[in-house]
């Protein structure tokens, strides 16, 4: 019985053995030039996820020799063309940090952007991570003045900052939308104060002229006239600033009003 099971035993693990591919014997192998040569076979052939193991398995195997910095630059690089993202990011950032000056450090300190770019959130969500790949672009756009990835990372900074404008834009409107006018226009209005060259800087003011004249309209009588002149302040700042807006048709309409309000109060 001992003896059966024992063969029994044996051939399950030949069969195991005889399962597994070459590929998996290369991984596991300490057959340097055969792994390497194989990790840029599988690259080339865009099996990305296989190079990204072969590669891993290398940076170990060629820490202190020459080939060290190209192992390292294209194990995040398979990383990357597989779409992880977050482990190129971590990749490429301690390639820049080891090896600050090669033939690939421009590339990588763009790659690990353009990682961190691939990170961020829809404007609706949190945007910490936006901050983070803007800080990232500027400082790289300051030490790589000469980067021929200049225009791309110019267009990645003018995304992200156009997700900021609309995440403050919406945020503020939000109040409008909820019908808590004097939180709308104070929203608002920081949202004009903070950053002037929001691109929603028409929509901005428009929503807070509106919320402070709907906040005049539902005050009671003895707050009303001190209310609907803030209005009229916000309205001629919007019409000197865009006097062909297409919601200068509503705003006049809401303006004459206040203004007749106005002057039976005189």
């Amino acid at each position: 019985m001992r003896i059966k099971s024992f063969i029994i035993l044996s051939v399950s693990v030949l069969a195991f053995i005889s399962c597994k591919t070459q590929y998996d014997l290369l991984l596991e192998s300490y057959d340097t030039p055969a792994k390497y040569a194989a990790a840029f076979r599988y690259f080339e052939a865009k099996k990305y996820s296989k190079a990204a193991a072969l590669f891993e398995s290398l940076s170990l195997e060629t820490k202190n020799t020459p080939q060290e910095d190209t192992v390292q630059f294209y194990w995040a690089l398979s990383n990357y063309n597989d779409g992880d993202y977050v482990t190129a990011e971590s990749n490429f950032d301690q390639y820049i940090e080891v090896f600050p000056h090669t033939n690939f450090s421009t590339e990588a300190k763009f790659l690990r952007i353009d990682c961190l770019y691939r990170k961020t959130y829809r404007y609706e969500l949190d945007q910490t991570p936006t901050h983070t790949a803007l800080k990232a672009i500027d400082e790289y756009l300051y030490e790589e003045a000469d980067s021929p990835y200049r225009k791309r990372c110019e267009e990645m900074k003018k995304d992200l900052n156009e997700r900021l404008d609309r995440k403050a834009y919406e945020g503020a409107k939000l109040y409008y939308g909820m019908e808590d006018y004097l939180a709308a226009y104070t929203a608002l209005s920081n949202v004009v104060k903070d950053n002037p060259d929001n691109i929603y800087r028409e929509d901005v003011m428009y929503y807070e002229s509106m919320a402070a004249c709907k906040y005049a309209e539902n005050s009671v009588p003895m707050k009303q006239k001190s209310r609907y002149m803030t209005f009229v302040d916000t309205y001629f700042n919007f019409v000197g600033e865009y006097p062909d807006s297409h919601y200068r048709k509503k705003l006049d309409y809401e303006y004459e009003k206040a203004e007749k309000y106005l002057a039976s109060k005189k």
